[in-house]
């Protein structure tokens, strides 16, 4: 039998619910929420909720967010960018319009 310490416990029982709570901002992002898509690009930024830090995912995010009307997207989106080579920015952008393109065939 393997004896698990409470603070173990803790941990698992934390990173299950980071793991919870970026699936239910996927499945949100999936129907256009754009708190879900802001979400997401926090995560991403600050390596947070069970993700590495990603600024390429967390650009795109924003992005989407921003598109989406979201009001603190487009300032999120302009900081990590200080920190991006144009050609991360770039791939960031591809993702954004792969990410709308394939939730317009699913809605379709």
């Amino acid at each position: 039998m393997e004896v698990i310490s409470i603070n173990q416990a803790d941990r698992e029982a934390n990173l299950n619910n980071e793991d919870l709570l970026v699936a239910s901002c996927l499945a949100a992002a999936a129907q256009g929420d754009d708190t879900a898509y802001f979400d997401l690009g926090v995560a991403y930024s600050t390596g947070s909720h069970g993700v590495d830090t990603d600024l390429v995912e967390a650009h795109k995010w924003f992005n989407l967010a921003a598109v989406a009307g979201h009001d603190e997207a487009a300032t999120c989106r302009a900081e990590i960018s200080d920190e991006m080579t144009a050609r991360e920015i770039a791939e960031a952008q591809r993702r954004a319009r792969e990410w709308l393109s394939a939730s317009t065939r699913r809605a379709a």
